[in-house]
């Protein structure tokens, strides 16, 4: 039997505004434990929440992004459950009227289709704090415990893991396009929760999800997911699936590779849902949503500018847009003078191989305007491409510009002609037999006389004169 996979996301994402998003603490990452609290994030009795405006405009403009609905008026909720990291014993969270409604992303694929993934809601929310677990003893750092979080719930519209990623990749790019968050999924302010189930292929109904909690690396996402599929599948093969896949919340244990239960899921009525009496209905003037529904251009708009305005390749264009600081730095190369197509070949596989580890796109020690004059230089037939990969390894290492590279490396181009017919004439008498042979119809040897001249220059002839000029001697 074929099966069917029905996958669905929780995307939850930190607004990257300077406050929480019911008090004046600093959100911040790796800070001392506790120290970023306050009667509010502690939840002690007397203290009451003040919303951030901040979230608010954020969530506008992610609304506004995704085609959604922005709602006028929206409303908090209670989330009531008990876990160490939440101080309140419940979570102030959107239910019955989120700030965002409705809504789509659309995912590319490698053949050119592409697939719209529907988007239930996006909702206002506070994160809760973080447990630590040492052996058989857990410390709960509360710093993070209200820092605002935007939840992305999308439909079970995705089909494959593939799909996931593609999803997830897109919504990041549009969060960092936005500047709404800085979406580090390293530090936790990017993550999801997976919700899968299978079907036998044709089947419409919905069968039993498992939701896979807190994974915050696409590579442990895909690992999951297929991990889930296999286990689900093997579950109704040997007909034992309404026993051992039960709605419930999974781990992804690392180590093992494999998801894990950790606990029963909860319907919505088991969190007993309601109004937060000590918030008061959100309600956005039409000022408000009018400033913040004006967005930068966003992926999508940006590939298909490339395309036209640089007459770029529409899967370069991808690569490019996928990351907001990929395209800047894309842009500026461009504004520097070089050549768009070079540009997209010395961004996206010179210079990317060069950067590892904690080095990237944003703190290379070549940045934008060094690699758009670089580029230049081969352009202008300062250096050749070779010479230039050479010159690219050494200001990796080195503070300098560009041109003094080139100088302190003696790389630059000779296009002088009296220069290149001196060696010319020079390898030209050292090989009489040779330049017999070529006159003679043995056209291949012409290779030959190019090689032994970039040779004799070490490399610094432009190839172009040498070709031209030999031509020329040899007849």
């Amino acid at each position: 039997m074929k099966f069917e996979v029905v996958i669905g996301l929780e995307v939850h994402t930190q607004l990257n505004t300077k406050t929480k998003i019911f008090c004046s603490c600093p959100t911040s990452f790796g800070d001392e434990p506790n120290t970023n609290v306050c009667p509010v994030c502690l939840a002690l009795p007397g203290a009451l929440p003040v919303l951030n405006v901040e979230a608010v405009k954020k969530s506008i403009a992610f609304g506004t992004a995704i085609g959604a609905t922005v709602h006028k008026k929206s409303i908090f909720n209670r989330k009531n459950y008990f876990y160490p990291d939440l101080p309140k014993g419940y979570q102030i969270s959107q239910f019955e009227i989120p700030i965002v409604e409705g809504g789509e992303i659309v995912i590319d694929f490698e053949d050119g289709s592409q697939k719209t993934i529907g988007i239930t809601r996006a909702h206002l929310e506070e994160d809760a704090g973080k447990n630590t677990h040492y052996g058989a003893y857990s410390h709960v750092d509360l710093n993070r415990a209200g820092t605002p979080l935007l939840e992305i719930v999308s439909e079970p519209d995705m089909r494959s893991a593939d799909e996931v990623l593609k999803y997830l990749k897109k919504v990041h790019a549009i969060l960092k396009y936005l500047d709404i968050s800085d979406a580090n999924m390293q530090e936790g302010s990017f993550r999801c929760d997976v919700n899968i189930s299978i079907r036998p292929e044709g089947d419409t109904k919905l069968y039993t999800r498992a939701e896979i909690k807190n994974l915050n690396s696409f590579k442990f996402i895909q690992k999951a997911i297929e991990f889930e599929i296999t286990r689900q599948t093997e579950a109704w093969e040997d007909g034992v699936y309404e026993t051992e896949v039960v709605q419930e919340t999974r781990l992804y244990n690392v180590e093992r590779g494999i998801t894990v239960s950790m606990r029963g899921k909860e319907d919505s009525a088991e969190y007993r849902y309601f109004p937060d009496p000590d918030l008061l209905p959100v309600i956005i003037p039409d000022e408000m949503m009018e400033k913040y529904s004006k967005i930068p251009e966003l992926p999508d708009a940006k590939k298909k500018r490339f395309v036209t305005e640089y007459g770029i390749k529409e899967y370069d264009a991808a690569v490019i847009t996928s990351a907001i600081e990929m395209a800047n730095f894309f842009e500026t190369m461009i504004k520097e003078g070089a050549g768009a197509k070079m540009s997209v070949t010395w961004l996206t596989v010179e210079l990317l191989a060069r950067l590892s580890g904690d080095v990237t796109i944003l703190n290379s020690p070549v940045n934008a305007i060094k690699l758009g004059t670089l580029v230049k230089r081969i352009e202008d037939g300062t250096i050749s491409g070779k010479a230039a990969k050479e010159v690219l390894d050494f200001l990796m290492k080195n503070s300098i510009e560009v041109d003094e590279a080139i100088e302190k490396l003696g790389l630059k181009q000779v296009s002088d002609d009296g220069a290149i017919l001196e060696l010319i004439d020079t390898i030209i008498e050292a090989n009489r037999d040779k330049v017999e042979q070529y006159k003679a119809g043995k056209d291949k040897l012409f290779g030959f006389f190019v090689g032994q001249t970039m040779k004799a220059s070490k490399g610094t002839a432009n190839p172009a004169k040498v070709n031209e000029l030999l031509k020329h001697r040899l007849g």
